[in-house]
């Protein structure tokens, strides 16, 4: 076996299935406080709860805060005219405003926004009208499973992808938002939160550590996350899926047949080949007896990228609970092109055991929009205006 890059080393975890509404605004909202300097790197770290400037040369809620928000809430939204994007500027003068609101001077938004990051994304349907060689501009194929979602819970024209350490923030910043997107039906939404954690790892609702892999620091992000060049500079390519997760099937399972079908232990997250938790998965390591230590179908082993050739995915999953056995993983990752999910979901429907345990139920994929401020309006790059 020839020896791995290190980005594909990185990708020991990288993962598909679980590893794995400002016209509106400002006439309801006073903003009296000012927002502060852009970031000058797009993993700062932030004080939890802490207000997290959306400005800078890319949105945020992508990388920034370093740890994500314990609750979020994904809605895709239809458009009426895929062609007209003009509320866009005024889409993005709205997110200036309500990711700003002071504690006590918002009827909707009473207690401050808080930490509060709005992320924008085009779909496929908008982006092909405006330029088919935009990334993002094809959709996603169908995946195993697939045909039998839902086709109302499948893509979108626009997502808004809101996060807060405060619930209560989410749905009225919403509503806000869409009032600035004339002719526009929300297609589907979805909350979700997530278990205590630092940067990107947090426990998965099947009890294992997620996002321990990662890209990490500005070379690996513009490496694998970020667009390099063209009109969509400093955006990346988001997908999203919602993925039931028969939790009772899989906690049946011995612990160590759990940690089999992973690929690393349940307590710490070290990989089953040996090593600390944040260690690399040794895909040639062997027992004594000849076996590998990481199971043929194990996710860890069939999610590695040097079988795909894909880059690395930037994940910060949401975990989502709408009664009964509705239940799992949003499901949610950051690539600069669409073929590193797609060749990675693929060789996962092929060869991953956790895919016995996923059904999906929701599915898009969208441009996230390069990052803007008030001297450079959302989207003026792609729109041309």
């Amino acid at each position: 076996m020839t020896e791995l890059s290190r980005r594909q080393l990185l990708g020991s975890l990288v993962a598909t299935g679980v590893g794995a509404a400002a016209v509106g605004v400002g006439a309801t909202v006073a903003v009296q406080a000012a927002v502060s300097a852009p970031p000058t790197s797009s993993t700062d770290a932030t004080t939890p709860g802490a207000p997290v400037d959306p400005r800078g040369p890319h949105q945020a809620g992508i990388t920034r805060p370093a740890t994500p928000q314990t609750f979020g809430l994904i809605a895709s939204v239809d458009l009426a005219d895929s062609t007209d994007l003009t509320w866009l500027e005024p889409l993005g003068a709205a997110i200036l405003e309500v990711t700003s609101i002071p504690r006590e001077t918002s009827a909707e938004i009473p207690d401050g926004s808080g930490d509060l990051t709005v992320t924008v994304g085009l779909g496929p349907r908008i982006l092909a009208d405006l330029d088919t060689t935009l990334p993002g501009a094809e959709a996603l194929p169908q995946f195993a499973k697939d045909a039998a979602m839902d086709p109302a819970a499948v893509g979108g024209d626009l997502l808004l992808a809101l996060y807060a350490s405060d619930p209560t923030v989410l749905g009225p910043a919403l509503e806000l938002l869409l009032a600035t997107v004339p002719g526009h039906t929300l297609r589907w939404s979805q909350h979700g939160f997530r278990a205590p954690g630092k940067g990107t790892v947090a426990r998965n609702p099947l009890g294992f550590l997620d996002g321990v892999i990662v890209p990490h620091g500005t070379e690996e992000l513009d490496e694998n996350v970020w667009i390099e060049d063209g009109a969509a500079k400093g955006g990346t390519v988001c997908v999203i899926r919602r993925l039931v997760l028969d939790r009772a099937a899989f906690g049946a399972l011995p612990v160590e047949d759990q940690e089999k079908t992973i690929g690393r232990y349940k307590i710490d997250g070290s990989p089953l080949s040996g090593g600390d938790p944040e260690a690399q998965v040794n895909l040639t390591a062997k027992s004594a007896d000849g076996e590998y230590l990481v199971p043929a179908r194990a996710h860890a082993r069939a999610a590695h990228p040097s079988f795909t050739g894909s880059a690395l995915m930037l994940r910060r999953g949401y975990a989502f609970d709408n009664g009964g056995a509705d239940a799992g993983l949003m499901f949610i990752c950051f690539q600069r092109d669409l073929r590193t999910f797609v060749a990675t979901q693929q060789r996962l429907d092929e060869r991953d055991a956790l895919m016995d345990f996923a059904t999906p139920t929701a599915s898009a994929s969208f441009l996230i929009l390069p990052g803007f401020d008030e001297n450079t309006p959302l989207g003026a790059s792609i729109t041309g205006r």
